[in-house]
C-alpha cells in the first residue's frame, strides 16, 4: 500500500530551507533511507514527509512503521512532540502550529461536550438545585493549544493577534527571526492606533529603525567585548613578576615537561610581539596626535 500524504499533517510543522533540505536529500542518496516513515493505520504520512518526497523523486526504497492514534489530533501532537526537539522551534513558529491545532481542539471539545449531554441539562440543574455526578467543564481551548505546543497562554495569545491582524510586513519579520514576539506586539500595538490603510507603511519604518538600534547593539557589545579584553590581559600581566624564583615556581607546580617549556617560550616571545606592537600603536595614534587615552575602568 502507498502512503498518502495529508497536506495538513505535511503542513503542520514550518518546512525545512533549502539547504536543510539538500542536505537531507544527499544523506539519502549516499546512504540510504534508514529512517522508517510513521504512517497511522489509514496509511496518511505522520512524520517523514521530506524523506518520503526524496525517496519518492529518485524511486528510493524505504521502509514503514504502522502506529495507532485515536484520531488525527493525537497524530499530530505525536509528530510535534518527536520533531520540536530536533528542529529547534521558536516561539513563533510553536504559536502558528498552536493555531493549526486549535480548531480540533475546539472540535474535540464540543464532542466531549455533546458526550456528556452537553447543554440539554434537566431543571433541576439548570436551577442549582441538583449536583450533576459527571459535570462537563467548558474547555480552555486556547490553554489548551498553549499546552500542546509547550508555550505560555499569554504568548499563544499574542502570536494570535499577531498572525491574524499584524500587517505582512511585520509577519516576514517574525518569519525570518528578525523580531521578538515582545516587540513584534509592541510594534502591532503601535500601529493599531493609525488607519489601517497606514498600518502596513508604519510597520516597515517601525522595523526599519529596530534593525538599526539592533546594530547600534551589536557594534556597542562588540566594542565593549575588545575594551575588556584589553583591560583584562594588561589586569593580569601586571601582576606577572618574571624573577627565576617564579619561573621556576611556575614550571615545577604545572609539571612541564621539555616541549611544553619550549611551547612556553614561542608563546612567551609572541605575546611580548603583541604588547610592543599595542604600546607603538598607543604612542604614535594616541599620544603622537596629542590625544587623551582613557582608563580602563568598570562600565567604560
Amino acid at each position: 500500500r502507498t502512503p498518502v500524504v495529508l497536506p495538513e499533517m505535511e503542513q503542520l510543522l514550518p518546512p525545512l530551507s533549502g539547504e536543510q533540505f539538500s542536505s537531507l536529500e544527499s544523506d539519502i542518496l549516499e546512504n540510504g533511507c534508514y529512517a522508517p516513515i510513521i504512517v497511522n493505520e489509514d496509511m496518511i504520512v505522520i512524520d517523514g514527509h521530506n524523506r518520503f518526497r526524496i525517496c519518492e523523486k529518485h524511486g528510493l526504497p524505504y521502509k514503514m512503521l504502522v502506529f495507532s492514534f485515536a484520531d488525527l489530533l493525537e497524530a499530530k501532537q505525536w509528530a510535534l512532540d518527536t520533531q520540536k526537539g530536533r528542529r529547534n522551534l521558536d516561539k513563533w513558529e510553536l504559536g502558528k502550529i498552536a493555531l493549526k491545532l486549535k480548531p480540533e481542539i475546539e472540535a474535540r471539545a464540543r464532542a466531549n461536550m455533546a458526550a456528556g449531554g452537553g447543554n440539554h441539562k434537566s431543571e433541576g440543574l439548570k436551577s442549582g438545585l441538583m449536583i450533576s455526578p459527571n459535570p462537563i467543564l467548558p474547555v480552555n481551548t486556547r490553554k489548551e493549544a498553549a499546552l500542546a505546543v509547550g508555550i505560555g497562554e499569554q504568548a499563544t495569545g499574542r502570536i494570535t493577534q499577531l498572525a491574524e491582524a499584524a500587517p505582512q510586513a511585520l509577519k516576514d519579520a517574525l518569519d525570518r527571526k528578525e523580531v521578538s514576539i515582545n516587540r513584534g506586539w509592541k510594534i502591532l500595538k503601535a500601529v493599531r492606533q493609525l488607519p489601517l490603510e497606514e498600518q502596513e507603511s508604519a510597520s516597515v519604518e517601525m522595523l526599519s529603525a529596530v534593525r538599526e538600534i539592533d546594530q547600534l547593539d551589536a557594534e556597542a557589545e562588540r566594542r565593549g567585548k575588545i575594551a575588556a579584553l584589553f583591560c583584562k590581559a594588561y589586569e593580569r600581566a601586571v601582576l606577572l613578576t618574571p624573577t627565576l624564583e617564579n619561573v621556576r615556581i611556575w614550571v615545577e607546580n604545572t609539571r612541564m615537561e621539555p616541549d611544553e617549556v619550549e611551547d612556553s617560550v614561542q608563546e612567551s616571545y609572541e605575546l611580548a610581539q603583541t604588547f610592543q606592537a599595542i604600546g607603538d600603536l598607543l604612542k604614535s595614534e594616541f599620544l603622537g596626535a596629542n590625544q587623551q587615552i582613557g582608563t580602563c575602568s568598570d562600565g567604560n
